[in-house]
């Protein structure tokens, strides 16, 4: 049996608890920031503002203690949006053990300091009154949640510089219903986890504009571009970007009418504004919309060249018109299609 702690109890955070839970092995619990989130959880047995309809196994405890939540844990498993990933780690950072196994299944890259997530987890608990060098894998893929809640058959990665933990969440996550491959690749694992959003987001905004699949697919296969120059340029594998980590994540959330940052791009290429947008969504979280900038950011530091992401931010965050952004993007310079890993650095 694993005594298991998952940290954020939205849709995402939720559903990996219900695959966790549906394991009699494993122990789980759940933290969560919101009061009614642990009421709804521990008296009705589902997340009903998060991820209603889907039931949750009856050992799942919900709670917001997070000394109750990790004590005693061998695995914590943090779900939380990342732009709070920094503060909770904080706050977690006196109630961890060195020989805890933590998890990050957050996809985003912090705005600020442009750190991927076990980047922000490693500087907060490796520096400072009680540091150490923390145990950390990082979990990504193309995963819906309500899906994965529902038991559909799911395919994820798990990446850690250390074999052997990456092999144990592997073998500890997997069952009948949610298969685990392991990956060595920390680096191209969240980038791809993170950048899919932004390209997402365009998807959706290349569906609000009433466009077709010719449309829809140069779109994907030239954001898969974008994503392999920036991980590759930030020590990642071209490999992962082929892989669930990079291209299934990418198709499932471009493609899929249950991806939020799909349908926040198709709203605003219906002409609707962003705050309205974010407003109707009620406390869920698009990653996508913060990560836009941050990986614009990176790209700019590792000076690579990102037309569809510069294009989502100046509609995200500069009022551009969604119709204008995909002129400017078709009127670009013309070039060639990189198909080895020196095209892929190059310029497209």
């Amino acid at each position: 049996m694993a005594k298991i702690a998952v940290i954020g109890a939205g849709a995402w955070g939720t559903a990996l608890s219900i695959a966790l839970g549906r394991q009699a092995e494993h122990s789980v619990r759940l933290w969560a920031y919101e009061k009614e989130v642990v009421d709804s959880i521990n008296t009705a047995h589902v997340n009903e503002p998060f991820l209603k309809g889907c039931p949750m196994p009856a050992g799942i405890v919900a709670t917001r203690d997070l000394a109750e939540a990790i004590s005693g844990a061998e695995i914590v498993l943090s779900v939380m949006p990342s732009h709070h990933a920094r503060r909770v780690y904080t706050q977690m950072k006196p109630l961890l053990k060195p020989e805890t196994l933590l998890v990050s299944a957050t996809k985003g890259i912090e705005n600020d300091s442009l750190l991927r997530m076990t980047e922000v987890i490693t500087e907060v608990l490796g520096t400072g009154e009680g540091a150490f060098t923390p145990r950390l894998c990082a979990l990504s893929g193309p995963s819906f949640a309500r899906e994965v809640a529902q038991g559909f058959p799911t395919t994820i990665s798990v990446a850690s510089k250390d074999a052997a933990l990456a092999q144990f969440v592997q073998e500890a996550f997997s069952d009948q219903t949610f298969r685990v491959y392991r990956n060595d690749d920390v680096i191209g694992l969240e980038l791809g986890g993170s950048v899919k959003n932004v390209i997402a987001i365009a998807a959706g905004v290349v569906e609000g504009l009433g466009f077709g699949h010719n449309t829809a697919a140069a779109l994907i296969t030239r954001g898969l571009a974008e994503m392999t120059r920036l991980t590759l340029a930030c020590g990642g594998k071209q490999e992962t970007m082929a892989g669930l980590a990079g291209l299934g994540d990418l198709v499932l959330t471009c493609t899929g009418g249950l991806s939020r940052n799909r349908s926040v791009g198709v709203e605003l290429g219906r002409g609707r504004q962003l705050d309205e947008v974010i407003a109707g969504m009620h406390g869920m979280v698009a990653e996508g919309v913060m990560t836009t900038a941050a990986a614009l950011g990176l790209a700019r530091k590792h000076q690579v060249e990102m037309p569809i992401t510069s294009q989502m931010d100046q509609i995200l965050h500069h009022g551009l018109k969604p119709a204008d952004a995909i002129r400017d993007l078709m009127n670009r310079p013309l070039t060639r299609e990189g198909t080895t890993r020196e095209g892929a650095l190059a310029k497209a």
